[in-house]
């Protein structure tokens, strides 16, 4: 378990020792990879690859910003039950984050340049989303794991059929995400405004549409 330390410097050491890990270090998975015993490379074609790559960088930035926003969230809580709650959402993100990047490396591609960036700005919305209160932090882990979910299922329609390794991760990080959403609404998250929802949509977008060529 992640020790949370008390002082406030001791709490900016351990926020900047985790976003180095995240955007510097070779992560590593607690579990193994869907992928772990299918080819790299299956019948792609160069095109393929390429756009299976680039939908890949998009997921791995995902997981990047997933790492901030619950360790900032975990960072601000208040509550030890909820604490504990974003430090297992961010273990499985971590596996993802491991998934992603290696199936990258597979498939000839590199990382979003801007994960720096990414990471910072999912940082601070994680900070702002626990400074509301409990329920409101549990509701923006809800509907983040919600749009996450349509996306990855966005992600399974366009990846090549031949691609079944790409294939076999995005659909185990779309159970994950299902399960991170009931956890947070079972524990009583707020059900967030439509306004908030729809910023956090063309956010989401813009992101995307981003990390696909950066």
């Amino acid at each position: 378990m992640t020790r949370f330390p008390t002082s406030p410097v001791d709490q900016l050491l351990g926020a900047a020792d985790r976003a180095l890990r995240t955007l510097a270090a070779v992560p590593a998975g607690s579990r193994p990879s869907p992928a772990s015993d299918m080819a790299p490379v299956q019948d792609l074609t160069d095109e393929q690859r390429h756009e299976a790559a680039a939908l890949m960088r998009v997921n791995h930035v995902g997981e990047v910003c997933a790492q901030a926003l619950y360790d900032a969230q975990a960072l601000a809580s208040h509550s030890p039950e909820l604490r504990r709650v974003f430090e297992q959402a961010a273990r499985e993100e971590s596996d993802h984050l491991a998934w992603t990047e290696h199936r990258i490396g597979e498939l000839g591609g590199r990382t979003s340049l801007l994960n720096p960036l990414w990471y910072g700005g999912a940082f601070a919305i994680g900070l702002l989303a626990a400074r509301l209160g409990d329920r409101a932090s549990l509701g923006f882990m809800a509907e983040t794991e919600r749009q996450v979910e349509q996306h990855l299922q966005g992600h399974l329609e366009r990846l090549p059929e031949a691609d079944v390794a790409s294939r076999a991760i995005v659909a185990q990080m779309k159970d994950d995400e299902v399960r991170h959403a009931e956890t947070a609404t079972d524990l009583g998250g707020a059900s967030l405004p439509l306004p908030v929802r729809l910023a956090m949509r063309i956010a989401a977008r813009v992101m995307t549409r981003t990390a696909h060529y950066v």
